[in-house]
């Protein structure tokens, strides 16, 4: 990114340019909201994973370190052991390590999508800076990242104190209660403030991401200097494309009046348009627009046609209808056969009486 202050950044990025600082690493992207989802969905992972893993537990201290203990120390004892005590915790956490490691993909595909780089962890001397990196200690970002940390604390201690302090009259029952069934409860309260605690940062983690996604947006501005820099580069010098379009139609219209002597009629009406037209039996299926224009273009169009010797008709419906419908080396629509046929008809019939 340009060093620059952003009061001189006042146009939206382009397509090309959020491509660039794509490549760059730059994109909106907010940890809260990664840390938030895999709080949430890790508890409910571990939620539906908790039997098994308690199973697992189980079976590792006493079946395996029981027969651990059982049988007689040996290599081949020992090797037996080790390789099942990682198989049974394999068995009992692999699904929710592998659950967690989706959740945390998952959150960054959502925010960003699919991008491999290594811009951002290239090294560049303006990271360091001290002037640089005093400037950024105390910017807005690191403002809102400082309250929202803050924030994140005064809700997790919150919330906490809230529940611990609403189970408090639930405690002295447990005394009367057996370790199993203390177990299961604690758990299950564990569960609900865990629970609690991961929808509150879900708040603001999506708080979090809406400001990181503006702060973004406006880091990402362009000037007007650098939109106009962009342009040239992309499509090129508006002076040199407005010349070459002005040489296309130079050259369009040069092959248009080669045409103009190729023509049966030229329709007019009576200065302001002119349409040549020509018709080759077995060839075209209907008469051909080769020429049209307008005011000088017509005039033009009239006077080649003059000197060739090809015969005009005057009717302004028409040779409006042909200008404005019908393109360059187009046959006519058949809306247009009748009244065409016509004007041909005539040309003919003044043909054969001067033949």
């Amino acid at each position: 990114m340009p060093d620059m202050d952003r009061e001189q950044r006042t146009e939206e990025a382009t397509p090309r340019h959020r491509e660039e600082v794509r490549k760059q690493g730059q994109v909106a992207r907010s940890t809260e909201l990664n840390s938030a989802l895999i709080l949430l969905l890790g508890s409910l992972i571990m939620y539906l994973t908790g039997p098994a893993i308690s199973a697992g537990l189980k079976k590792i201290f006493c079946d395996c370190l029981g027969e651990f203990i059982s049988r007689p120390l040996s290599a081949e004892a020992c090797s037996a052991i080790i390789t099942n005590v990682g198989e049974t915790t394999l068995s009992a956490f692999g699904p929710m390590l592998g659950g967690l490691f989706a959740v945390a993909v998952l959150a960054s595909y959502c925010q960003v999508g699919f991008m491999v780089t290594a811009e951002a962890v290239s090294p560049k001397m303006e990271r360091l800076n001290p002037i640089k990196g005093f400037a950024r200690l105390f910017s807005m970002k690191s403002l809102a990242k400082l309250l929202t940390t803050l924030l994140k604390v005064a809700i997790v201690g919150g919330v906490a104190y809230l529940y611990i302090r609403y189970r408090m009259k639930d405690f002295p029952p447990l005394m009367d209660c057996t370790m199993p069934a203390i177990y299961e409860l604690l758990c299950r309260w564990s569960f609900e403030l865990i629970m609690i605690i991961a929808i509150a940062l879900m708040a603001i983690a999506i708080a979090d991401y809406g400001f990181q996604r503006w702060d973004f947006e406006r880091d990402i501005r362009m000037t007007k200097q650098e939109v106009r820099e962009e342009l040239k580069t992309t499509e090129g010098d508006p002076l040199v494309r407005g010349r070459v379009r002005r040489i296309q139609r130079e050259m369009a219209s040069r092959r248009m009046m080669r045409e103009v002597p190729t023509a049966d009629v030229v329709v007019k009406n009576p200065t302001h348009y002119a349409v040549a037209l020509r018709y080759q039996a077995g060839r075209n299926h209907a008469p051909v627009v080769v020429a049209k224009g307008m005011n000088l273009i017509a005039q033009k169009i009239l006077e080649i046609a003059r000197a060739n010797h090809v015969p005009e008709v005057e009717n302004k419906p028409l040779a409006q209808t042909l200008y404005k419908t019908v393109e360059i080396g187009s046959e006519i629509p058949p809306a247009l056969y009748r009244a065409v046929a016509e004007v041909l008809a005539y040309v003919y019939r003044l043909r054969a009486r001067k033949a």
